[in-house]
């Protein structure tokens, strides 16, 4: 006991600031962006950040019979353009859009939020413009952001890198959840995205190399605007929610597929009962030409594009043929690009006529 004592009071005293950790930043940070998280509150909230957990009253909502719907999701290696431009401000909303997106898949209506948010040293501005942008995607959203968690970590992270997730839950009423009754000779109607939206940014940053270009270089398929490429390619996902909600209201819609990761060769069918297909037309919406860039950039097939990237087509609603025209005016009521790309046939898996490229 002696030998410890003597030992340990040679030593000088450590505290947890030194080991690379400040709370005191993380409690500011807290503090800076309550005014965000408060702006997003909805119906049915009932506690704000600082406590253990977060309470939301389904009831209140205004919600019967409900059915509770989970999804989480993170921004992929579209984060790592943000950190190498320091352009912050808009993957927030990637982070919301990703999990909203496939919320309202399952007729889900969003309802409220969680972050994490992880980096090896805490920067209270950078971190502070991040969160603001997720709760300007919690506010396309119609959803609360309501608790978070902020770890700082040295040693796993490194030169500014930082890592984000996204936690949201939605609700609805029993026994209306999608996809259901998609039936052959349904029409597939398509909503334009607002760009690469969050995946594929691995094999997008490998023909950005190949180019020879970096990220402040003029943007290559907008040349006579002053965007830089980086700024081009950190376009935020688009949402979705308002618009499909609407549609989900009107009679007809059978189903919603997310294009994600693998592109609309893997996710339509995902949402298409046993021994049904899609037919899709690809000569129904113009290709945008960051698509357009970048296949040619990296020699990329058709084949190789459409499982890749979401090709210009973000959302997938599968109605029924007598309902298309009224819900097609819904959506585009709501300001998106709607195309009738194709529709459900007997088979299996995606078939596609025309040529995109």
């Amino acid at each position: 006991m002696s030998d410890l004592k003597t030992t340990s009071t040679a030593k000088t005293a450590l505290r947890y600031a030194d080991a690379g950790v400040d709370i005191d930043a993380g409690n500011a940070l807290v503090e800076r962006i309550k005014p965000a998280a408060k702006a997003t509150a909805r119906a049915g909230v009932m506690t704000g950040l600082g406590g253990f957990g977060a309470l939301f009253d389904l009831k209140s909502a205004g919600f019967n019979d409900p059915i509770l719907v989970a999804a989480t999701d993170g921004v992929g290696t579209k984060l790592k353009i943000a950190i190498d431009t320091g352009l912050l401000d808009t993957v927030g909303i990637d982070l919301v859009a990703m999990c909203v997106n496939d919320l309202i898949c399952q007729g889900a209506e969003p309802l409220f939020f969680l972050d994490y948010f992880a980096t090896g040293k805490l920067d209270i501005d950078e971190a502070a413009r991040v969160i603001a942008g997720i709760a300007t995607g919690c506010k396309q959203a119609g959803a609360a952001l309501i608790g978070g968690e902020t770890a700082e970590m040295p040693g796993m992270y490194h030169g500014g890198d930082f890592d984000l997730a996204g936690f949201a839950i939605g609700a609805m009423e029993r026994g209306v959840s999608l996809p259901n009754q998609v039936q052959n000779g349904d029409v597939l109607l398509g909503l334009a995205s607002n760009g690469v939206h969050s995946n594929g940014y691995s094999l997008v940053r490998k023909i950005v190399a190949r180019s020879g270009l970096d990220w402040s270089s003029p943007c290559p398929f907008a040349p006579n605007s002053s965007t830089s490429l980086g700024h081009a390619l950190l376009a935020p996902t688009r949402i979705y929610v308002t618009s499909i909600l609407d549609a989900i209201r009107k009679d007809g819609v059978n189903a919603l597929a997310h294009i994600t990761g693998g592109g609309l060769t893997e996710n339509l069918p995902r949402v298409l009962p046993e021994g049904l297909g899609a037919a899709i037309n690809l000569d129904a919406w113009p290709l945008p030409l960051v698509f357009v860039w970048l296949a040619r950039q990296g020699a990329m097939t058709q084949t190789e594009l459409l499982k890749t990237f979401n090709a210009g087509i973000g959302m997938i609603a599968v109605v029924r043929a007598e309902n298309a025209d009224e819900i097609s005016a819904t959506l585009t009521a709501h300001g998106e690009e709607v195309y009738r790309i194709g529709s459900v046939v007997a088979g299996q898996g995606v078939s596609y006529e025309g040529t995109l490229l």
